[in-house]
């Protein structure tokens, strides 16, 4: 693969957060998947009218990960004296769309935006655009558009070479050792994010597949660089996942062909795949398959120290929360906004300026000292 999908990893340093206390509270208009709620805090006090209003797009509440970075972000804005809009879409476009216009007809100064479809969001970033509302990309890109101001993330490609790497030395494969039944999964094809999952972690193994070190008997193993989208699992769904999963093993396993390794993007689809090894006889501690994934999800990290699940990039969104606060706040100030990465994010429009984030891989023998002592879960949480 071209090494201009190789981006160099930039060791990141965000400032901190103002904490000053305030003099009234500001208020959080917060919302389910179907609609919005009020939120409890009093609403216009003179903390948030010197703020302004800060609009927060999730995609959907279904996943962990998503439910957590919105929490965060609210948190850490109103503490900085800004109003928030917290808004979740059930993973659907048009209804994240309408949000996004209320969010602009309510006066929104900045949007925090975790698209669903990267490409659909052009005509309602437009309306921000007349109304001089500053997008912040966050986690995915938003393509096809001049009007996403800033992008923040961590180093997706990484994501996947870490994936990549960790399935190359577990196995052996730079030393010989094979071969191995494989099994490749990819992301969304709607999210930009897991193109770059996947070329990250197939810059690895493609080699491998060609030199038959790794078998693929389903035959799902993409022929070119664009087909990766014809394994990608639309939504992130752990059922889709669980059931394709489910399938490769009826039609090209049984007897003494077992699957020895399976690519897992992210840990939505690691969960429904494990489930269906589990319903098809595999077992923890006997031939269960190496299998990636990412995210550190609670259910995630519990498979991992019970032997379903052999390691997850964690991308703490803590730190990205962090990043994107602060931006906000560059932003409103009028001054400099951190970025790290002005030459790789391109929408089909424009390159993107972007703050990168590293991520990390955490294993069952690391839970303990990455997620625990870090905070990220408590020992119960984990039954540790």
């Amino acid at each position: 693969m071209s090494q201009t999908w190789k981006k160099l990893s930039v060791a990141i340093a965000t400032a901190g957060l103002l904490t000053a206390s305030l003099a009234a509270c500001s208020s959080e208009r917060s919302g389910d998947d179907d609609k919005p709620t009020a939120g409890a805090g009093a609403t216009g006090g003179a903390a948030a009218e010197e703020g302004g209003l800060i609009g927060i797009a999730m995609p959907t509440k279904a996943l962990e990960r998503w439910n957590r970075d919105g929490a965060h972000l609210v948190e850490l804005l109103e503490e900085a004296g800004f109003e928030t809009s917290l808004q979740y879409a059930d993973n659907k476009t048009d209804q994240q769309i309408s949000q996004i216009e209320n969010m602009i007809n309510d006066g929104a100064k900045v949007l925090v935006i975790a698209s669903i479809d990267g490409t659909t969001l052009g005509p309602v970033l437009e309306q921000a655009a007349a109304k001089d509302v500053k997008v912040i990309a966050y986690d995915r890109l938003i393509n096809e558009t001049p009007n996403v101001d800033y992008y923040a993330t961590f180093d997706n490609y990484k994501v996947g070479q870490m994936q990549g790497t960790f399935i190359e030395e577990t196995l052996g494969l730079k030393d010989g050792k094979g071969p191995f039944n494989f099994e490749p999964f990819a992301g969304s094809p709607d999210d930009n994010n897991a193109k770059f999952y996947f070329q990250g972690a197939w810059d690895i193994l493609k080699q491998y597949v060609e030199n038959g070190k790794l078998v693929v008997p389903s035959g799902k193993a993409p022929k070119t660089d664009d087909q990766w989208t014809n394994i990608g699992i639309l939504g992130w769904g752990s059922d889709d996942a669980q059931a394709e999963m489910e399938n490769r093993l009826n039609s090209f396993y049984g007897g003494d062909t077992k699957v020895e390794v399976v690519l897992s993007p992210n840990d939505s689809l690691a969960l429904g795949i494990s489930q269906a090894l589990t319903g098809a006889g595999y077992k923890a501690g006997e031939g269960w398959p190496v299998l990636t994934g990412q995210d550190a999800d609670q259910a995630n990290v519990l498979n991992m120290l019970a032997g379903k699940q052999s390691m997850t990039v964690w991308k703490d969104t803590r730190a990205l929360g962090d990043a994107v606060a602060n931006m906000v706040k560059e932003v409103v100030a009028g001054g400099d906004v951190t970025v790290n990465d002005t030459t790789t994010y391109n929408n089909n429009v424009k390159t993107v300026p972007t703050l990168l984030l590293d991520p990390q891989v955490v294993t069952p023998d690391t839970v303990e000292k990455d997620l625990v002592e870090s905070g990220f879960y408590s020992a119960s949480d984990l039954g540790l």
